[in-house]
Formats: C-alpha cells, structure tokens, sequence
C-alpha cells in the first residue's frame, strides 16, 4: 500500500535582498508553493516568482511593530500545512543564523509536521562581500564571529564582550538601534578604539550604503548620516581591504532605478542586464496578451501557409504563439518545407531557432520597412506575415504595392495593462524613477495614456526607446526621451541606458 504523504513545510533562505543570491532549489520552491508565508526583509523581490494563485502571508517584523508575533506564525505554519500543498516559509537570509528558523521547526517538530530547511546566503558575509570587505583574509585573521546586535531577552544569554573583544573580525547583525553600546563594550574589554568599522546599511542591493571609521568614531558617524536598519556592522582590520576591493558601489547603473515596462514574460533578460549593471529594476508590464492564435486558426489559414513562397516573423511573441498554435494543431516546423522564413530582429530569428528554424533573411536594421529591398529583386510572390493584430501596416501595403499578394495572420493581440504601475504612482510622483524602458509603440501609448490618467506630468518619468519607431511614438504621445538604443535590441537599450546613467568612471 503506498504510503500516505505527510504535511510539510519548507523552511527557504531568501538571502540577503539582491534577487540574485537565492539558491536554486530556494527559488524552484518559490515558483512552484501553493502558500508563502514571507518576512519583511530579504524577500519582496521572489514574491512575483509565485505562480497564479498562490496564497501570500505577510509576516514581516519591522522594529517596533509586528505583523505577527513569532507565536502566531509558528501556529500558522501549523495550521495551513498540508499533505496536498507547498507551503514555504521565505525568510531574509539563512533560516538559522538568527532567523528562528530552528523554533519553527521544533514547533512543527513537536506537532508531527514535517520540515525541511533550504539554507541561505547569510548577510553576515554577503553584505561584507557585497561593500569589498572579506569576512577573512590570510595574514590578517583567522577568526570571525556572527553577532546578534539586539539586547539579549535573558541574562545567560547575553553577549559576551571580553570573549569577542580576543577575535579578530565580527559581524554584528540587526545591531543600528545598540552601536554605541556595541562599539563601547568592544572598546571597555579591549577592542583598539582606534579599529577599522564599517556599517553597511541595505547590502547587496541598489541602495547599499557603507560608512567606514573607527570603533570610537562611528556612533557619531551614523547617527550624522542616519542610518537606519536593516545594516550590518563589521569590526576588524579586514574593513582596510575596501579600499582596494569595493566593486558593487562602482558599478555603471548603482543606485539608479528603472522600470521595466515589458511583458512579465519577456522582462527577464533586460531586468537581469540592467540589475548586473547595478541598478534596482521595477518590472511592470504595460501591455499584455489578451487572444492568441489556435490550432483552430491554424487549420483555416492551412492552404495559405502551404501556398506561401514567404512567411515573415515580426516579432518572438508572433513566432512563439504561431509555432505553438501549429504543434496543437499537430503539425511541426516540417509543415513549412519548401517556403523561405524571414525575421525582423536577431531576437525573433532565436525565437525561430527554438522551433529548429533558421532564418533565411534577417535585415540589418530591425523594423519591417528593412525587409522591403530583399523582395525588390523577387518576382510577385504569395507573402504570409505573422504578427500581432495592431501592427502597422508598412511592410504588407508596400509589398503590395510590388506586386506580391500578402496575408496577414494575427498571432496575437496586446492590450494596455497597467495594474502594476498604480502601485507605482506615488513613486513616479515622487521622481524615485530615473527611466522607464520602452520596447514597443504600444507600450508607449499604454505609458502615455496611464500618466494622462493619472494627471503625472511625463517629466517625472523620462524614457528610452529600443528603436526609431517606438522613439516617434514617444515623442507624438509627449513622452520625455532621453535617448534610443543605437542597435534595437535588449543589449543595444541597455548600453544606451548606461551612456545615459551610468558614470563613465568608476568613483
């Protein structure tokens, strides 16, 4: 008899706040839980990796003030655990370097509900690394600790000084609201006051923050720059070695924030870029797939695909949804034999090659009127154009007018979303924005039309255009354009956005 399947839950490190250092199985558990119950710190960026449906649980703490008390989260965790359902429990960091991740586990221990723990990247050393500060060096120290900064709840368990004043590196977390008294007790039970410190406020993430000095100076220092939490403090001769190691805080877009504006589902190449160039990335969709191409479609269209000398690809979305709609209509890339592909842009021509197609043409320049002088040349042709349903209407009425018989298949049609961006008004009203990205004309009206909604003046978010048509729609629709990608592809907009954000040197 098969043996029944038990509750359990699944206890993840987040790491530390950049989308980056989560694990993989970490982040596998996130795409695929049925609940997250999540804290404050370390995991709002993985909370658009859960999937339709899934039910999210705040159980952030901020100082002073909680959402739950660590009771009632434990009981939660009790209750909502299931047999039938993924249930994740996202916490900032490692669950067990001063997580409460061993509670939660005992409590559901005790109560015959399973748990596994997925670790964490710590930000007692992600932080340091992150501000060009290594947790150990050779020929400086052969020991760190990882400290609590918070007040002990009982006296046998308070921190004890005269035994971390004899090590040669700590790293105290969760510690702004106690600096001074950490800094005197180090000092009190032998600490140089003279000993390197630095307080690395919001690590790992665009709006990291380091302040270096020493243990008797920096109390000052912070409270003169307020720091606020979440930061971490190290203390030891290593702190030197930034001067020389500092990397994150050089980068081309650090501190600068861009949002993102192209479906969720084409987003992630361009966030990655922009987000390994330093910046923090705000991925909100302006337009979205609201009909596609069927199997259905397919077979209506059948004879005019087999009769086509030409198919043309305008776009990956048209190519991923016709090929999509050809294999449920139970044909494959062999259905096409005998007819030349084109593709307008190298990123269509790799959507192409998913499906076992190569381009037979991809124009240099990559909007449809490129595509006009290879056809020049050809005798009057049956042309089949894939696209989506609100293209212009250039590349079809022009070749007509050379004689080819053109038809249109509408793989998909777009409309204007903008749910994501009104939970960004008050940002763009504040000017926390310092470009929107724009791939797409309609993407450009969707942007146009939400300011004019919104009564936001389009100054408060100017923008960068992937190419010369969608710059035209900018300009028509009273968009601020800073500039166009010289090459219209994701890597083209993103070196633009650098020649227009970035320094040119590392400071």
């Amino acid at each position: 008899m098969e043996k029944q399947k038990k509750a359990k839950v699944y206890l993840v490190g987040a790491g530390p706040g950049n989308k980056g250092l989560i694990t993989v199985r970490g982040l596998e558990l996130v795409r695929t839980a049925d609940i997250i119950v999540y804290d404050r710190l370390g995991t709002a960026e993985f909370l658009s990796e859960a999937k339709d449906g899934c039910e999210l649980i705040d159980a952030g703490k901020t100082p002073g003030g909680h959402k739950m008390t660590q009771d009632e989260i434990n009981e939660v965790l009790y209750k909502k655990a299931a047999p039938d359902k993924i249930l994740v429990r996202l916490k900032g960091g490692d669950p067990l370097v001063f997580g409460r991740g061993g509670e939660e586990s005992l409590y559901l221990a005790e109560r015959g509900v399973e748990s596994e723990i997925v670790s964490g990247i710590t930000s007692a050393i992600a932080v340091p690394a992150f501000a060009g500060i290594p947790v150990t060096h050779r020929g400086i120290n052969t020991s760190f600790a990882a400290v609590t900064g918070h007040e002990a709840e009982k006296p046998e368990t308070a921190t004890d000084y005269a035994a971390l004043a004899k090590l040669d590196s700590l790293v105290f977390l969760m510690g702004v609201k106690n600096l001074s008294e950490i800094c005197e007790n180090l000092i009190a039970n032998g600490k140089s006051p003279d000993t390197p410190i630095a307080v690395i406020e919001r690590g790992t993430t665009p709006q990291q923050r380091t302040l270096v000095s020493t243990l008797a100076e920096m109390p000052a220092l912070a409270s003169k720059n307020d720091v606020r939490p979440p930061a971490i403090t190290v203390v030891g001769e290593t702190v030197r070695l930034r001067k020389s190691l500092a990397w994150f805080e050089k980068s081309p877009l650090f501190g600068k924030k861009i949002l993102v504006t192209r479906m969720r589902n084409q987003a992630g190449k361009l966030s990655k870029k922009l987000m390994e160039l330093g910046a923090e990335v705000c991925e909100c969709p302006l337009i979205k797939i609201v009909s596609k191409m069927s199997a259905l479609d397919i077979l209506k269209e059948k004879n005019a695909i087999i009769e086509a000398s030409f198919l043309i690809f305008t776009s990956s979305n048209g190519v991923e949804l016709f090929f999509e709609a050809l294999l449920e209509a139970g044909f494959d890339g062999r259905f096409l034999s005998g007819k030349q592909i084109l593709a307008i842009g190298p990123a269509t021509a790799e959507s192409m090659r998913k499906y076992g197609i190569i381009a037979d043409y991809v124009p240099d320049s990559y909007v449809a009127e490129s595509l006009l002088p290879y056809f020049e040349k050809i005798k009057p042709a049956k042309v089949l154009i894939a696209r989506a349903e609100q293209a212009r209407n250039v590349l079809p009425e022009k070749l007509a007018e050379m004689g080819h018989q053109v038809r249109i298949i509408n793989a998909y049609k777009t409309e204007p979303e903008s749910s994501y961006l009104k939970e960004n008004v008050a940002e763009i009203r504040d000017g926390a924005f310092d470009l929107a990205t724009l791939t797409s004309s309609s993407i450009a009206d969707s942007l146009a039309d939400f300011l004019e909604r919104e009564h936001l003046d389009p100054d408060l978010l100017p923008v960068i255009s992937i190419g010369p048509i969608t710059s035209e729609r900018a300009r028509q629709r009273g968009l601020k354009l800073l500039g166009e990608a010289n090459v219209f592809t994701v890597d083209g907009l993103s070196e633009m956005i650098v020649q227009t954000l970035g320094r040119s040197e590392p400071e």
